[in-house]
């Protein structure tokens, strides 16, 4: 028998909330997106999700203490598959464990890799190696706009990333360039191939939202899939259609920026009969963790926290939404990669609010509680909390 109506996901992009117990393994000891950005700010100031529980969950964040009677219920969640990436984060939230880590390439590409994308593309590649996507279109900007020769790097995640200037490489040639590396990195188990679009001038270029992502399909079904299949509705709101390779999804929303995420979010939930909506906001990794900016990780927060009310108001007595993340992307630690932390679990529905739900030890358990407060015929790793919060 199923408790829910609609079910909502709102992934808040590389929000994590302190070194996960296998940070070493992953050279991130120390890390703690939240907790580190509020002592690099002086504080962070975040009424509502101070209300919800953020504090309690972790318990040092400078400006956001624990509250008495928390509106939502609480915890944190370990992350079981291999890997510290958006891709890997996403599937194991929606219910599919990765047990081998996609490949990185911390030295740049192996030479028979780039022979293949050239001869498939009809284009040289200039770069080839792990930087900062800001930084590499400042370094390589001036050539690229000179030879018109797309740049490819990666980082330490498993991502081949192609960058061109909207005005030397139409958007349209710069997708059909991912589309054709996506079949050639199959061979090569690399996670995502990312489309990332520039523009302006010397000296001041910048990225634009028109970035694409291509992913490896997810290994397994996952929720999404099992709700498309049952007949319900599954709206994928910012990258969700990307990392999902659209697979489980019934529609669709691209977005620009946290805001506009917000809002859509909003606009799905109101829309929507019986199903899910699963958001990523994108911006507080994109824009501020990967740039080493705390102060705009704080603004970003700060935006997403104003208009969580307007997420809550839509929601009914047998709605539940969760409000987690896919990685840590520490902007205070000197390094500009993803970082394994907990992520938070902050979840609305009719009994939830002041349950302690603890330190869970997998993304899964969000799917499994989803599956079943929809009545699901699905099984996942995970541990469903819905009889904790409905």
């Amino acid at each position: 028998m199923s408790t829910l109506r609609r079910a909502v996901i709102i992934v808040v992009d590389s929000c994590g909330v302190g070194a996960a117990p296998d940070a070493a393994d992953y050279g991130d000891l120390g890390t703690d997106t939240v907790g580190n950005t509020a002592k690099a700010v002086g504080g962070l100031s975040l009424p509502n999700l101070e209300r919800a529980g953020l504090g309690n969950l972790h318990g040092s964040i400078l400006g956001v203490p624990p509250v008495a009677e928390p509106e939502m219920a609480f915890g944190k969640l370990q992350e079981r598959s291999a890997g510290k990436d958006s891709t890997t984060g996403h599937w194991e939230i929606a219910g599919v464990i990765t047990e081998e880590p996609h490949a990185t390439f911390p030295n740049g590409f192996p030479d028979d890799l780039v022979a293949r994308l050239e001869a498939a593309t009809g284009h040289r590649f200039i770069g080839n190696y792990s930087a900062s996507g800001t930084v590499i279109i400042e370094e390589l900007g001036p050539k690229h706009l000179e030879t018109g020769d797309p740049i490819l790097y990666t980082s330490a995640d498993s991502v081949l990333q192609i960058a061109t200037h909207k005005d030397v490489v139409a958007l349209t040639e710069l997708y059909r360039i991912c589309e054709i590396a996506r079949t050639i990195a199959d061979d090569y188990r690399i996670g995502r191939i990312i489309a990332r679009p520039f523009e302006g001038e010397l000296g001041a270029f910048h990225r634009t939202y028109e970035r694409h992502d291509y992913a490896m399909p997810p290994p397994g079904p996952t929720v999404l899939d099992h709700a498309k299949e049952a007949g319900l509705e599954v709206v994928g709101v910012g990258k969700i259609e990307d990392l999902f390779v659209g697979s489980g999804l019934t529609k669709a929303i691209h977005t620009e920026g946290d805001l506009d995420g917000m809002k859509a979010t909003r606009r799905s939930i109101m829309e929507l009969d019986r199903g899910i909506v699963m958001t990523n906001l994108v911006d507080l990794d994109m824009r501020y963790g990967h740039r080493e900016d705390p102060q705009g990780y704080a603004a970003g927060l700060a935006l997403i926290d104003e208009h969580l009310p307007h997420i809550v108001s839509v929601l009914g007595p047998d709605d539940m939404a969760v409000i987690t993340a896919d990685h840590g992307t520490d902007p205070t630690d000197g390094d500009t990669n993803h970082s394994r932390e907990f992520v938070p679990l902050l979840v609305h529905a009719a009994a939830a609010a002041g349950v302690d739900l603890g330190v869970r030890l997998q993304y899964c358990d969000i799917a499994a509680t989803v599956a079943e407060g929809l009545g699901l015929k699905a099984e996942f790793p995970g541990q469903s909390f819905l009889g904790d919060i409905a």
